[in-house]
């Protein structure tokens, strides 16, 4: 077992990295920049140590920081959680190489998911159904690239390799403007990911979200642990999720699921992961594969039972997959949403103290937070401040508990989206499930 570990990460998904460690009885390192001090982790580790300002680039994503940090601490292994340098292949290899443990795949298996050219190629290898497409990146051959096109069916995307969080991607409609998109998607690409690499595939005009979480042991073992739906999204950022997807057959879940698990024996996978598909007419359509925990974990733990970040920790420390697929069974339904200190109206970020707070409670509530009455809310971050989620037999007694435990939710001093979730809980589109992508856009007046 590993005896100490580095948490390299801030916020929520830190606090639940410890707790995890604190229920194997590992000890923690809290690393954590000059502007994190007052962090519930931070407070609650075994030991910290400040790795620099506030600006992440010299504190959460500097590798020779969190990696001394670990050196002088005796840490054994280092818990990326996710953002920041969860799937950066270059600091997993750095992890490794300095002769600490990674929690998390290997760096090459990193390498090949994040390049959305090798990861559709590593899928068809394995049986995955992928969205239709040029099969590899365009070349500066106009003729070639409008006959894909024409052979895909309009409308197309064009899509950066190294793009992510919806970034890099460009729709096209029709012939006249596909040249000119696959130049403007190249040289944004560049600029923003460093590689002008793109290539094109089927538009969808109507699809939801639904992702498979998987488990691997890079022994040989992998299971899958049903799926979600994260369709309820704003500028391709999820919002709320839930599990299981509406509308997803148990014969569809077997479908997929199987094939996940068998791509992760294939790849040699090792860790926790997901599968992104858009799913539409029936159809799943693989988009990505994260190879790290999700924001959403929380609604697949609460139907399944299965701590995943426990169970990410004792993979890499060499054991086993503890579970076998005929284990996993699926109990009731989860929502989850994602509380940002936001105004719930322009979507802009409200950091400052926070005077008062008070969590919900009762049957089915569970909330993933590090925030408390006095602490303040950096400008520096992303604006997630926790997550609420809630069970419950069926669906609609999931949406039930979320109205509930929304209403008792105190936090002031700073806004928050709670207001947008709350009318999301009542929407009838949302409660009668099933809702694209865009639904939450439009309803909103975004598009």
């Amino acid at each position: 077992m590993l005896e100490k570990i580095v948490i390299a990460n801030r916020g929520e998904i830190a606090l639940r990295v410890l707790r995890a460690c604190r229920q194997l009885g590992i000890r923690t390192v809290a690393v954590h920049s000059s502007a994190d001090r007052d962090l519930k982790h931070v407070r609650l580790a075994d030991e910290s140590v400040c790795i620099g300002p506030p600006a992440s680039a010299e504190s959460y994503l500097n590798i020779p920081a969190i990696i001394s940090a670990a050196e002088v601490t005796d840490a054994m292994a280092i818990h990326p959680g996710y953002g920041f340098l969860s799937e950066n292949a270059d600091f997993a290899e750095r992890v490794e190489q300095s002769g600490f443990v990674f929690i998390g795949p290997k760096a090459e298996t990193i390498r090949i998911m994040g390049d959305k050219v090798a990861a559709i190629r590593a899928m068809l290898a394995a049986d995955i159904p992928c969205v239709p497409g040029s099969g590899g990146p365009l070349t500066d051959d106009a003729d070639a690239n409008l006959r894909i096109a024409r052979e895909i069916g309009y409308p197309v995307l064009i899509k950066a390799a190294a793009g992510g969080g919806g970034r890099g991607m460009r729709v096209v409609r029709s012939e006249a403007g596909l040249l000119n998109a696959i130049s403007l998607t190249q040289t944004e690409a560049q600029s923003a990911f460093g590689d002008s690499t793109v290539y094109m595939e089927k538009y969808l005009d109507n699809p939801r979200h639904v992702e498979v979480q998987v488990l691997a042991d890079g022994q040989g073992n992998a299971i899958y642990l049903g799926e979600r739906d994260c369709s309820m999204q704003r500028r391709h950022q999820k919002v709320v999720e839930e599990a299981p997807a509406p509308g997803i057959t148990e014969e569809e879940r077997r479908f997929i699921g199987e094939r996940c698990a068998d791509a992760c024996r294939q790849i040699n996978y090792r860790g926790a992961g997901t599968f992104e598909f858009l799913y539409q007419d029936g159809e799943f359509f693989f988009i990505e594969m994260n190879t790290r925990l999700q924001v959403e974990h929380p609604v697949t733990e609460m139907i399944t039972g299965v701590d995943l970040v426990k169970e990410q920790i004792l993979v890499a420390s060499g054991q086993p997959l503890r579970y076998r697929q005929e284990d996993i069974e699926i109990r009731g339904h989860a929502v989850e949403c994602r509380i940002n200190a936001e105004d719930p109206r322009s979507f802009l970020p409200s950091p400052g103290t926070i005077d008062q707070y008070h969590a919900p409670g009762g049957p089915g509530v569970r909330v993933d937070s590090h925030i408390y009455s006095g602490y303040k809310v950096p400008p520096y971050y992303d604006s997630m401040i926790g997550k609420l989620i809630t069970h419950g037999e069926d669906r609609e007694s999931a949406i039930a508990r979320m109205r509930t435990a929304l209403s008792e939710v105190v936090i002031s001093g700073i806004k928050t989206n709670i207001p947008l979730h709350q009318d999301i809980m009542d929407d009838a589109g949302f409660q009668a499930g099933g809702m694209n992508i865009h639904y939450l856009e439009k309803k909103l007046g975004l598009s």
